[in-house]
């Protein structure tokens, strides 16, 4: 009886032990499927929504920069045949969610963009995504890669030290200068920041006296410089994260008659290119912004037609440090030759 008992146990073990393992066997397939899948997604080809409508976002055209931006991507587009839905996001990551989604509900082909945050923007291009619809982003990155299909902006950090290079010559490499920060949720304000510091710090005789963020605007850093110079009175130079506040600047000092002395930026606007042949400005760094959109275009629509671009997802542009030796051949963030 005792071994009849056993032999019963012995089976019922048997079975348990083969269910637990068969039970095994499924989640592994399971688990294994599902990374199969995940890794599909992340390099699946996305078709577009089914219409010919190219989204363009960018922050405000009030900006000449961001107004090349989208004038050029419109024109490109057009002229291979697609229908263009240009819009400003203003800086606002809100806004700029509500634009995806219109894009979305419009079945876009694609939507070029120049976002409003490099963390806040991932969840937009990854619903677009989730929709079939590729992203193709100008001029500031997004931290995160595999969600759109192309990241391009200029180098920004190359350009940066270009340019504060020539600052510290017009400076004799010594003196104490003030420095407009741009939008702290932009990476480009911290790369270009980083980027002058890594040259002027260098020289043990030039010393930051001020800092201060002035958001990219004109009005806000013309203000921020006259109340810097109230307690600063005697600076010898000024260094910008952007065009629009190198003329707020300059501004600022002609009212405060400093007028001439050495102010770099980063943009290469056609106003920065004439307060530098008046001799008020002394360089920036052209961004080639009207270059980098004609990519986004060309790149959408080779996607779009071969399910590639054949380049990688992260493209960097090279800057052209800008002086009152080239800045005449000077246009709309093109340089000709």
């Amino acid at each position: 009886m005792k071994r009849k008992v056993l032999s019963i146990l012995l089976c019922a073990a048997m079975v348990v032990t083969m269910a637990v393992g068969c039970g095994k066997k499924d989640t592994s397939s399971s688990e294994k499927k599902e990374t199969k899948t995940e890794t599909k997604t992340k390099d699946e080809v996305l078709p577009g929504g089914g219409s010919k409508i190219i989204y363009v976002i960018t922050p405000s055209t009030s900006n000449t920069f961001f107004e090349t931006e989208a004038k050029i991507c419109t024109a490109e587009a057009k002229k291979l045949g697609y229908t263009v839905k240009a819009m400003s996001h203003d800086d606002d990551a809100t806004k700029q969610m509500q634009q995806f989604e219109s894009a979305i509900d419009d079945k876009a082909a694609a939507i070029i963009c120049d976002n409003a945050g490099a963390d806040a923007t991932i969840e937009a291009v990854k619903a677009a995504r989730k929709a079939g619809i590729p992203t193709f982003l100008i001029d500031r990155e997004i931290n995160e890669e595999g969600v759109a299909i192309s990241q391009i902006v200029a180098n920004n950090y190359q350009g940066a030290k270009g340019v504060a290079e020539v600052f510290v010559k017009a400076m004799g490499e010594k003196g104490n200068y003030v420095e407009l920060l741009g939008k702290e949720s932009d990476t480009n304000a911290g790369v270009r920041s980083s980027a002058f510091h890594e040259v002027i710090d260098q020289y043990k005789n030039m010393k930051m006296v001020a800092q201060q963020a002035a958001n990219w605007e004109q009005t806000e850093a013309y203000d921020k410089m006259g109340t810097i110079l109230q307690s600063h009175p005697n600076i010898d130079g000024v260094i910008c994260g952007n065009d629009t506040m190198l003329c707020g600047a300059v501004a600022a000092l002609e009212d405060a008659g400093l007028a001439g002395i050495p102010v770099i930026g980063v943009d290469g606007s056609d106003d920065a290119r004439d307060l530098i042949l008046q001799g008020k400005a002394t360089a920036t760094a052209l961004q080639q912004a009207a270059e980098i959109s004609r990519m986004a275009v060309k790149q959408a629509d080779d996607y779009l037609k071969n399910g590639k671009t054949g380049l990688d997802e992260k493209q960097l542009v090279d800057c052209i440090v800008i002086t009152k030796d080239n800045a005449s051949k000077l246009k709309a963030f093109d340089l000709s030759k």
